[in-house]
């Protein structure tokens, strides 16, 4: 074939913009169904969500299980509910406990935490919870952070050296949903920020951070768990789509939604279609723990004193390692509170 007859593959665009979301496009991706042919681990799938058993995953193959996760996030539908993650309901009401004193206090205060994507004051809040939660009981944050699911699927999608931050998020009776969204990074800027990105920044920002909750009381669909729209992480110019009408509309007409029961955890790439749903029970008012996990290479959304958060946890560890507790148990905790990665560094002190 001479070079004037080679065909070329057209170089993908290098940057986006609002022109390039294309609702049928999108929907070709969203409409996929999800099999269970390559995610072995998996217990089944419902709406086109992966559910998983958190007892069978112990007893797999970490490595196997944590790429069949990679896969998930990636190229099947973005979304995993991992069920009975906390086995224990005492360590969840535990740290129940320790949330809500920190709502109590707030509202003492006079202070009150604002919603990202929902109307002020439809919501309880409770911003940089890790840090507030360590300080006020380091036990029960010990004794929560030390979740082996949380470490697996974080580890999973982003490598050694994780940050987590955390969000608790308390929707009451009658508070209404969230308009869709994507998440932090680029779902956090307007899309005329966004747009100044290049395209593989748009493909760099999913793999940056990972998004998780873990459900503090039984969740039923009137209470209002999260809607998602499985397998919308995968479309490109999404982070410049999911303002626009047409998409906000899709998502409304096709979203799914989940029960939840206490313990219970979700995890998600954070280019995936979601919002909080509205709450139409009577009387159960929906706490989750979200959680938002950053690579090491990334910027974490909210600032974490890691030293203050280290030294409350410190004795605790000194003492559950004189009391038996396993590597694992302790690495865990350590993960979920200190810093793991020695960069940035002051080279004139550290060359």
């Amino acid at each position: 074939m001479s070079a004037s007859t080679h065909q070329r593959t057209p170089a993908p665009a290098a940057w986006l913009s609002e022109r390039d979301c294309d609702l049928d496009a999108f929907r070709a991706l969203v409409e996929q169904p999800t099999g269970l042919d390559a995610y072995p681990h998996a217990a089944g799938v419902e709406r086109n969500v992966l559910l998983y058993d958190a007892d069978r995953l112990a007893l797999a193959d970490r490595r196997a299980v944590q790429a069949e996760l990679v896969r998930a996030f990636a190229d099947g539908p973005g979304i995993v509910v991992i069920r009975g993650a906390f086995a224990d309901p005492a360590v969840v009401d535990r740290t129940t406990a320790v949330f809500d004193a920190l709502i109590a206090g707030q509202r003492a205060s006079g202070a009150g935490a604002g919603d990202h994507f929902a109307r002020p004051g439809a919501n309880d809040r409770v911003w940089n919870a890790l840090e507030k939660a360590a300080l006020y009981d380091p036990e029960a944050f010990a004794d929560y952070y030390a979740n082996d699911v949380i470490a697996l699927v974080s580890s999973a999608w982003l490598g050694p050296g994780y940050q987590i931050t955390s969000q608790v998020n308390v929707v009451n009776p009658g508070g209404a949903a969230q308009t869709v969204h994507r998440d932090y990074h680029l779902g956090f800027l307007s899309n005329e920020a966004a747009s100044a990105h290049p395209a593989h920044v748009h493909r760099l920002s999913p793999v940056l951070t990972l998004q998780g909750a873990v459900a503090h009381c039984d969740m039923p669909v009137e209470s209002g768990p999260t809607l998602y729209l499985p397998h919308s992480q995968k479309y490109e110019p999404g982070y410049l789509a999911w303002r626009l009408p047409e998409f906000r509309a899709y998502f409304e007409e096709h979203h799914v939604q989940l029960p939840l029961a206490k313990g219970d955890a979700v995890f998600f790439n954070p280019a995936l279609f979601h919002a909080a749903g509205s709450n139409r029970s009577a009387d159960i008012r929906r706490m989750a723990n979200l959680l938002q996990v950053s690579s090491a290479f990334g910027r974490a959304m909210e600032t974490v004193d890691r030293e203050a958060v280290a030294g409350a946890v410190y004795p605790v560890l000194l003492k559950r390692q004189g009391e038996g507790a396993g590597e694992r148990w302790l690495e865990n905790v350590i993960a979920a509170s200190a810093e793991g990665y020695p960069f940035p560094t002051n080279l004139d002190r550290d060359p």
